[in-house]
């Protein structure tokens, strides 16, 4: 079930960097269009009919594309996302048609049309970059740095004294799953039933926070001798040596597969 899932995740990923590809190529013809426009120009006719019809159509699209986005967002669909996007992006292509149209009608320079034509192709050429570069980073399972940094902060943020230490911390993602693994310590005396609480408060703290598309492998550590140098259990009854220094997680520590001593 979860190869299918992934399975359908990389599609989802590839949907996705075509409309972003198709995003790109549309901004490259308005340039190309324009372009040549301004070598041989053309009449334009019936202007006003054009702006009420260019600038409905606008709204419209703007409209699908907000909810499409919102959607998306909600469902961790970035081909979704990226409908959206592409329809919003034809808002702001039917903006810059509309300005041009005005400017042309006010100022009778005909060029002027082709000019922020190519000017809102740019922004469109960027916009289909940036939904090829997430698809990209999707489909090859690279590090996402921002979710990793927001996670780490999160449970920085609400460390239990029964966490004394996470490490060999790992996250993948696969359209709107994520898959958590890592490695908790916890104190050695701990039974099974009070372990399994501890891991079942590291979930629900993730769930809340990143939703409940997520699935978990959590595995358990017995805390060593080394380990209560950095452990903040105040009231452990086996502890053998002094809290000398409360280990940070950071991004490059947690992932590490080692256990966290005094030297971090």
């Amino acid at each position: 079930m979860k190869i299918i899932r992934m399975v359908m995740a990389k599609q989802n990923l590839f949907s996705a960097a075509v409309e972003g590809t198709l995003i790109f190529i549309a901004g490259l013809i308005i340039i190309y269009t324009s372009a040549e426009n301004f070598i041989h120009p053309k009449k334009l006719e019936k202007l006003d009919y054009g702006i009420v019809l260019v600038g409905i159509t606008g709204a419209v699209n703007f409209i699908v594309g907000y909810f499409a986005i919102r959607k998306g967002k909600k469902n961790n669909s970035l081909a979704l996302q990226a409908s959206g996007k592409h329809l919003q992006t034809d808002t702001w292509s039917t903006i810059g048609i509309v300005i041009g149209l005005l400017l042309i009608i006010f100022t009778g320079l005909a060029w002027l049309d082709s000019l922020i034509a190519i000017l809102f192709s740019v922004f469109i050429l960027y916009t289909g970059y940036k939904i090829i570069r997430s698809s990209l980073a999707g489909i090859m399972d690279e590090i996402d740095i921002e979710l990793l940094s927001k996670l780490v902060t999160v449970l920085n943020n609400n460390r239990r004294d029964n966490w004394i230490d996470l490490h060999n911390l790992r996250v993948i993602k696969y359209g709107g799953q994520m898959h958590i693994d890592c490695h908790m310590t916890v104190p050695w005396y701990l039974n099974v039933h009070e372990a399994h609480a501890e891991i079942d408060a590291l979930i629900a703290l993730i769930k809340k926070e990143f939703g409940d598309a997520i699935e978990f492998f959590v595995h358990t550590d017995g805390c060593l001798d080394f380990s209560c140098h950095i452990c903040s259990k105040m009231d452990c009854p086996v502890r053998k040596h002094p809290l000398e220094k409360r280990v940070e997680w950071t991004l490059k520590n947690i992932i590490s597969n080692r256990k966290h001593g005094i030297d971090g």
